[in-house]
Formats: structure tokens, sequence, C-alpha cells
């Protein structure tokens, strides 16, 4: 049995809550204002809360706010009026587990409630198992030593488990399918499908098929009925990459898919209820498609309910020497023995620009394997446009420059002490053939701490 918080001015919406809560087995403790429900929160224990959004004198919105800085892991859900989608999306950002709208339906509400005390329950279990590695995150196959990307894994953690729809921003090639399946893969839902679909690389009558499914003789070629996306993705989730692609009738249609969540197929007359988590992708600015007519705002509401922007790599300079090792390991296998680096070619990475982010420094790495000799990455094997980039800007510096004592002259005893700790970092790394792993426990450093001195390097 779960103690749950109900918070309402009207008596009568109390009174229908209270005992649809009582028959589901669930304790349900009413209150009238949200100076009472946080005088309670405060004395005594509850596994819910379920607020409305319009009361007097404070507000759910506020009542959020304040339950938020004294129990920060209460999982809320709050009562909206029907079509203030605005104030919905604001008690999401303020750390609502989600929100229904009134008139509520009864099966939605229950599958809400639901859902929230699941997520409570694994909450509370696994408040000590958030493993923070200590300069670095691994999310399936993202790597981030940047405070940016430490950023994106920990809305990735905190989302989750919420079941919320969730809008990934960011440039192409920054990674944004693999921020999709880690949240697939840290939620309840992992153990089912993961759906990716590129909405713009189908014309719309077969997006519409692919999505939603089509009956028998709906179209030339429908010889039988088929299975759309969001069925096929039940109890799983379901990627939208490239939303804003997706031409403006299949939004309107998308659009009633998740506000009834329900699909019907092409050609066909019946409705069928879906269980799916929607993620949503897009490299172009919404705002700028809605203002020109191309993108519909009350389905960017729907989709936006909690963003996540990816930075480009060109931000992060920081996260590319883990994120070459990393690209070396997966491409070459866990037992490979990777090539050294030459310090100048890592130089040379991070300070290029990264126009395709990292899928093109994937590409380069590859292209680096392809061509080097003797076990080792030089400058000269990567491609043309990196070196061309670099020949632009004033030369690399001799990664093992002669300091001659004129130079130390002026300089700060920090400034001498860096400089001589770069010359000697380098040299260890060119002793044991650029393996970072060996020059760490030469120097009795971590390797996230031999990461951070290698990027200020370049500083």
């Amino acid at each position: 049995m779960s103690r749950i918080l109900l918070v309402d001015d009207e008596p009568s919406i109390l009174n229908v809550l209270s005992t649809l809560l009582k028959g589901e087995g669930h304790e349900a403790v009413p209150v009238r204002t949200g100076d009472k429900a946080l005088e309670l929160l405060r004395t005594e224990h509850f596994d819910l809360m379920i607020s409305d959004v319009r009361m007097s004198p404070m507000d759910g919105i506020e009542l959020l706010k304040q339950i938020r800085k004294e129990r920060g892991g209460l999982a809320v859900i709050m009562l909206t009026a029907y079509g203030s989608v605005e104030t919905a999306v604001e008690a999401m950002r303020q750390g609502a587990f989600d929100y229904v709208t009134k008139p509520f339906k009864v099966d939605e509400l229950l599958i809400t409630v639901q859902r929230a005390l699941q997520y409570q329950h694994v909450m509370n279990e696994n408040v000590e198992l958030k493993a923070q590695l200590q300069s670095r995150y691994r999310f399936e196959n993202i790597v981030a030593e940047s405070a940016a990307m430490r950023k994106v894994c920990e809305m990735i953690e905190r989302v989750a488990i919420a079941d919320t729809t969730v809008l990934i921003l960011g440039e192409s090639g920054v990674g944004k399918e693999i921020v999709a399946k880690a949240i697939h893969g840290q939620s309840l839902r992992k153990m089912k499908n993961f759906l990716p679909i590129n909405c713009a690389a189908l014309p719309e009558p077969l997006l519409e098929s692919e999505l939603f499914g089509h009956v028998k003789g709906a179209f030339t070629g429908a010889t039988t009925n088929k299975d759309g996306l969001f069925e096929a993705a039940s109890g799983g989730t379901i990627f939208l990459d490239e939303i804003g692609s997706m031409p403006l009738n299949l939004q309107a249609k998308l659009l009633r898919v998740l506000q009834d969540r329900t699909v019907r197929k092409v050609g066909g007359t019946e409705t069928q209820a879906i269980d799916v988590r929607v993620l949503a992708a897009t490299n172009d600015r919404l705002e700028k498609l809605i203002a020109e007519g191309r993108f519909r705002e009350d389905l960017y509401y729907r989709l936006s309910v909690i963003p996540i922007e990816i930075p480009p790599l060109r931000d992060r300079p920081e996260d590319i020497a883990p994120l070459i090792e990393h690209i070396l390991r997966r491409e070459l296998g866990p037992s490979a023995s990777l090539p050294a680096i030459d310090p100048a070619a890592v130089m040379l990475m991070e300070q290029y620009s990264w126009p395709g982010n990292v899928r093109e420094l994937e590409n380069a790495i590859r292209h680096a394997v392809t061509f080097a000799m003797g076990g080792k990455i030089t400058m000269d094997v990567l491609p043309a446009r990196l070196i061309a980039a670099g020949r632009s800007r004033p030369a690399l510096r001799d990664p093992l420059p002669a300091h001659p004592a004129e130079e130390y002259r002026g300089k700060s005893l920090k400034g001498f002490l860096r400089m001589k700790e770069k010359e000697y970092l380098l040299q260890v790394l060119q002793s044991v053939g650029g393996d970072k792993e060996k020059a760490a426990q030469s120097l009795k450093i971590s390797l996230a701490t031999l990461y951070r001195k290698l990027s200020e390097i370049t500083e």
C-alpha cells in the first residue's frame, strides 16, 4: 500500500481522487491548501503527491518548487486544466514526474499513478547506486570528460525513469540517437524494443505507413495488414529522428497519438491503444520552423516536455582525447593493442572545428588507422581536411621544444612549473609509445588526471 498526498482546493475533486485511489488499495490523504501539504510533508512519509496547479493562496507550481527544495526525490503528478500546455511544461521543468489534464480519464490517471509509484520505488532502491565516475561518464557509447557532457549524462539519469517525452537537440553528428538509446537503456522499458525512424528519409505516404501501419487495400501494393512502429514498439520506446522534417499532415496525426495514446492504421476505421515512450530529435530550431508555419506549436510543446541539448564537439575539446581512445577500442576490439598517437596529432584534432562533430571524428580515426605505419598515428595519416585546417592556423609547436634559459625570464613560478610539467608529460608519453594507461601508471596519477593535463597542453 502506498501513501498518496492529494492537494486541491475543490472538495469534489479530492473526493473523486480519494475514492479512486482507495479502490486501488492506496492510502489517500486529502488537503485543500499548499501550506497544509508542506506541513504534512515535513512530518510524515508519502510515496507520491498529486496536486492541482490552480490553487490559492499558494498555487501548484509554487508548491512544487518548495517540495523540490525540501523533498527533492518525491514523485509529483500535477493536474492542469485542459489546454494549459504551457503550465504543464513549466511543471515538468520544475521537476514534476508527469501531468494529467482535467477533466481526466480514470484509466489515464491510474496508469500515471502506477508509473509514478514504480519510479519512486526504483529511485528509493537505487539512491546509493548512482555511480558517478570521477571525471568521465559512460552510457553505452557516450564518453564525457567535459562539464557540458557530464550535464547531459546527468539529464539522462534524471529523465530515463520518468517515462516522459524528451526532445534531443543538437547539430548533425553529435550523437542524438546514442543519447536516445542511453535513455531507453536506463529506463524501465529497457527490456522492450527501441525502434528508431528517420522522419527525413521517407516520403509522406511511406512514413505514415511505417509509423501507424496500414490495412490491406489501403493503397496500391498494400496486399496485407501491417503493424506500424507504434504498435511494434509496445512497452518500449520509439525514436523519431529529424522530427522537424515531418510533413504537417503527419504532425497532426502524431499529435493525436500523443494525446490519446491510440493509433489508427492507414485505411482503417478502428483505433488501438498503445503503450510507447516517445523520444524525438532534431538539428533544426523548431521555434524557427513554427514561425515559418512548417511545424505545429502544439506538437512542439508535447515533444519538448524535457529538452536535452548536446553541445557540438568544437565546444568541448577536452572530450576529444578520451573519444579517440574509445573509438579506437571499439574499432580494433577489446583485446587489441591500440596504436600510439603522436601528441602533435592529438593537438591538431583538439584544435580542429569538427563541423561533422563526433561522426566526423569517427571517420577521421578510421582513416588514420587505415594509413598508420608502425603502429603509430601521426599527423600525416589524418584526413587531408584536418591537415589543411591545421596549416591555416599558426604552426603547432614542437611537442618537445627545447626551452633555452631566456624563455623562462619573466615567467611566474606557476608558469615555469607548468611548462616543465608539460615537457615531462610528453617525454613519458613518448617513452611508452603513446600508451596513456602505461604513462598514467608511470606518473602515478589516474588516467582521468592524465587526460585533463593533456587537454591543458594546448591552452
